[in-house]
């Protein structure tokens, strides 16, 4: 405890140091819908200032923050500043109903917050609905020192990793979630271009530009919708420095693994010769069939500066890209970054635990209605839940989450979410994946309350019900730290030991494996109603979510203050 003291009063000297220097940084986001053109079709999507991806911002750690959202569009809308702790601001963290009410068509509201204690890569996106498929951008996070700790590098690039629905995706999604069916998407995307091997496309491919000898940094972001994606580039190796803006012992590899929701940044050397190279992403999905996922590939091409055009003629150098099941490739990559202890922002782990839980995620079934008609497996809907508890949105309740909690108000949502798997069996046994009797979970809101600054350690549960997959679970207003992970069933005197205390990555999101388990720790130091759910959403909107209410501290510094007087109204 003295030394997560001394860490907490390290940390309280630099933010104020970083207060002191801060600028703000303010920014208008008018949502808007816009025709542009993909697989030969020209579809209406959503945008930012009319923009696939959307603008990238770009602000100094400790900076404030002023986003005015105004919202154009015919949908409600949010935005959710994903890896962002929102120290003490966690009405401006987004998600519709869990932190606010949606901001309703031609409406708008004031996102405020400051960005402490980190730096490097996260991202934006819509957190309403589905319209996240396009309502996306990258969100830069520079040190206050102007220095990394690495050499800094030539140039830095942006490579978000999309996909495309083609049609109209609120629509699309509308029907797949009344008939229960699933919707793949129709191609991958680079940047918003799904690349040269889809119709009409060949115009639609992203394009970077090296300079032999130079090192880019490649700011990574996977916004896909439902798929884990691999990353290459033909002949070239990366230098991973660090994953969900958080600094790692640099790994070198020829290849990214990343879910959806997490980020890399990643140094690029261009040390090959010159010519024309592909970078291309395809899926890592297990537990899936074709055509239940996009089995597509997406590919951008890279070009050295003096490839002359009597060269053009030849074709760019495509990389080998692995089976769209192979774990272990996967694997190797998650379980191999640890942190680079001593970085900027780097905390250690909390080594007392206050509160032990044991999370079961699995895709579950809910029954048709009677005289409906539903496509998923069995005729009946998909559904999906934590602790045989499938969450369901507090929609027309009056209040948000946080609002209800804020004001003591009753009937939103409930807070006995169970630490612990109501009954306890042999959770990755394939024997158990068309168990009926673990098919139809609850569904309710229910959240885990916290006392401040109490820490969590979790451990979450993959089971094989309807298929083992890989979830990567995403926190809301803070990190974990991830002290280990397997597969099979977790057992705490065979797996304890292996907890790495010392050095072990720090994420905002987590893939947990497929037929496995991962165990994570954090402190609750920050008030609010806290998100967590599966960033495949899919999965998220059948129900694979609940949230961690975090009591305001004993002071009037460590309280969660009142909701901004523009927050939207239910």
């Amino acid at each position: 405890m003295k030394l997560l003291a001394f860490w907490f009063a390290l940390a309280s000297a630099l933010l104020l140091f970083s207060l002191a220097s801060a600028a703000t940084v303010e920014h208008t986001f008018t949502v808007q819908n816009k025709i542009v053109k993909r697989l030969c079709n020209e579809r209406e999507i959503v945008t930012v200032n009319g923009l696939y991806p959307g603008p990238k911002l770009e602000v100094r750690e400790g900076d404030a923050v002023i986003i005015h959202v105004v919202n154009k569009s015919p949908y409600n809308i949010t935005i959710h500043w994903h890896g962002i702790f929102q120290l003490f601001t966690a009405w401006a963290d987004g998600p519709e109903y869990i932190t606010q009410c949606p901001i309703r068509p031609q409406h708008s509201y004031t996102y405020r917050y400051n960005v402490i204690q980190q730096e490097g890569t996260v991202w934006w996106h819509s957190h309403a609905s589905v319209l996240r498929a396009t309502v996306h951008g990258a969100f830069i996070i520079y040190p206050r020192s102007g220095k990394y700790p690495f050499p800094k590098p030539y140039k830095e690039v942006p490579i978000i990793l999309g996909d495309w629905y083609d049609g109209n995706v609120v629509d699309i999604y509308d029907h797949a979630l009344a008939v229960g069916a699933v919707r793949v998407s129709d191609a991958f995307t680079i940047n918003g271009l799904p690349g040269d091997l889809f119709n009409c496309s060949k115009q639609q491919t992203f394009k970077l530009k090296l300079r032999q000898g130079k090192t880019y940094l490649l700011r990574m972001v996977n916004a896909a919708f439902n798929n884990n994606l691999f990353f290459k580039i033909a002949n070239h190796k990366f230098t991973v420095i660090a994953m969900d803006a958080s600094y790692i012992e640099h790994y070198v590899t020829d290849i990214i693994t990343i879910a959806p929701g997490q980020t890399a940044d990643v140094l690029l050397k261009a040390d090959q010769p010159i010519g024309s190279y592909y970078m291309a992403a395809s899926p890592y999905v297990v537990g899936q069939p074709s055509p239940l996922f996009d089995n597509t590939t997406t590919r951008g091409i890279v070009v050295y500066e003096g490839y002359t055009s009597s060269l053009r003629d030849s074709k760019p150098i495509m990389p080998i890209l692995p089976p769209f099941n192979a774990t272990p490739i996967a694997h190797k990559f998650f379980t191999n970054i640890t942190s680079l202890v001593g970085a900027p922002h780097w905390v250690p782990v909390p080594l007392e635990v206050d509160e032990h839980m044991l999370i079961t995620i699995t895709i579950n079934l809910e029954k048709c209605s009677k005289n409906a008609t539903c496509l998923g497996l069995f005729q009946q809907k998909f559904s999906a839940s934590m602790n045989n508890e499938s969450f369901v949105h507090p929609v027309g309740k009056g209040y948000s989450m946080l609002e209800a909690s804020f004001y003591n108000a009753s009937g939103v949502y409930t807070t006995d979410f169970p630490n612990y798997p109501p009954v306890a069996f042999d959770f990755t046994s394939p024997k158990n994946a068309l168990d009926f009797s673990r098919m139809y979970p609850s569904k309710s809101t229910k959240v885990k309350k916290l006392k401040f600054n109490s820490t969590v350690e979790i451990v979450f549960q993959n089971t094989a019900i309807l298929n083992a997959q890989s979830h990567p679970m995403h926190l809301h207003g803070f990190s974990y730290h991830v002290l280990a992970q397997g597969f099979g069933n977790y057992n705490a005197t065979r797996d304890r030991p292996k907890y790495n205390l010392v050095n072990p990555q720090i994420r905002n999101t987590i893939a947990v494996p497929a037929g496995g388990w991962a165990v994570v720790r954090f402190q609750a130091n920050n008030p609010g109603m806290w998100f967590v759910h599966c960033h495949v959403d899919d999965h998220m909107l059948w129900g694979l979510d609940m949230a961690f209410e975090v009591e305001s501290g004993p002071t009037a510094s460590t309280s969660l203050p009142p909701p901004p007087p523009d927050l939207p109204k239910c």
